[in-house]
């Protein structure tokens, strides 16, 4: 009795193993299920619920497209050091050069692994003063919710910068942020301006984080949401869910700061001291997929779009799928279960009406087109 049980268990794992080879491994999905992780986007008794993406540094391993970079022709440029205002400043001489890896500092030491133990840095070429700027371009291939924009400085960090948003894969930009210790000078607007909520998607200037110390590893971190009224109730409001979404962040620093000494005597070796060097550039923030999907996976194309749930579709689930217009779409928050849905009597007629269809235009324009054929001859 039991050599015959032994033989059928033999006989049933066979033909799963088989089921499983041809059906791409989906034979062995009763075993699967009880390993597989739970469905974030459904509860416990699956029931739809909110879900988001990991929270990830979107410009990781991204190119930057930047306007300077030193070393294309090798070039000297020195480092200030001074432990203090007010300190004897001493200058060290380097070159950089894009022919010899050690020397060279491009812009994919914008996105790299950050390791403070052996720091890279991108370079500019030195001084590009207003009202020449530098710019640094970053694609990150999709709409993200944008928590944070950082830099990390090796020189002293700009006297005046924007960062820019574009929500339209670069087609048009609008200002997230300014910083300058003349606001009203450089850009025409205030210093510090307090955000309402009738301007919440207005970009604020300030004065923060635009002092010259320290001469390197300065830091300037941009919050989309820091003093924002309706960030409390961010699932419900759709102008902070416009305002953090993006698919391109730009960068422009517009001046450098300097210690006056750029026009005097040993002018050359002065110059030669400003420049714009970042270690490391980071965009905090979310894949967007307004509440329907847990993850963004790459398409048959490469593209990076929303793993979708909740019977929705698109890049970002900003749709219901076909034949599921029972309720409109509308983005999944925390308190309620906004999923689309399909009418349980409509739906299948449909799916099979549209197969017909389909069907019978295809036979009516293959007569069509014999027909013409005959007549036509």
């Amino acid at each position: 009795m039991i050599r015959a049980v032994d033989v059928a268990l033999t006989v049933l794992l066979a033909a799963s193993l088989s089921c499983r080879s041809a059906l791409g491994g989906y034979g062995m999905s009763l075993f699967a299920a009880q390993t597989s992780p739970p469905d974030p986007c459904y509860d416990e008794h699956g029931n739809p619920r909110r879900c988001i993406p990991d929270f990830v540094n979107s410009a990781f391993g991204k190119e930057v497209k930047v306007s300077s970079t030193c070393g294309k022709t090798a070039s000297r440029y020195c480092v200030v050091t001074s432990a203090e205002k007010g300190d004897e400043r001493t200058r060290n001489c380097h070159t950089c050069d894009a022919s010899d890896p050690k020397k060279y500092h491009p812009p994919a030491y914008l996105t790299d692994l950050n390791n403070p133990h052996n720091l890279t840095c991108w370079q500019s070429e030195n001084f590009i003063q207003y009202p020449q700027n530098v710019t640094l371009t970053l694609s990150l291939g999709k709409k993200f919710e944008v928590t944070y924009v950082s830099l990390q400085f090796c020189s002293p960090r700009p006297e005046s910068m924007v960062i820019y948003k574009s929500m339209d894969y670069g087609k048009t930009w609008v200002p997230f942020q300014f910083y300058s210790t003349q606001c009203r000078k450089m850009y025409n607007k205030p210093n510090r301006a307090v955000i309402t909520k009738q301007n919440e998607q207005e970009a604020v200037c300030t004065d923060s984080h635009t002092d010259m110390y320290p001469l390197t590893g300065g830091l300037i971190a941009f919050s989309t949401l820091d003093g924002r009224p309706s960030a409390h109730d961010f699932d419900n409001s759709p102008v902070l869910q416009d305002w953090v979404t993006a698919t391109d962040i730009k960068v422009i620093f517009s001046r450098l700061h300097t210690f006056g000494d750029e026009n005097e005597d040993d002018s050359e070796l002065a110059r030669d001291s400003y420049f714009y060097a970042v270690s490391d550039l980071q965009v905090g923030g979310r894949c967007k997929c307004n509440g329907h999907a847990s993850r963004c996976v790459k398409d048959r194309d490469g593209s990076l779009v929303c793993e979708c749930k909740h019977n929705t579709a698109g890049p970002e689930c900003d749709r219901c799928k076909p034949f599921h217009y029972d309720r409109p779409w509308q983005r999944a928050t925390a308190g309620g279960q906004r999923v689309c849905k399909s009418h349980p009597l409509y739906s299948p007629i449909l799916v099979r009406l549209s197969l017909m269809l389909s069907r019978a235009a295809w036979h009516v324009g293959y007569i069509l087109f014999i027909l013409a054929a005959v007549f036509l001859r």
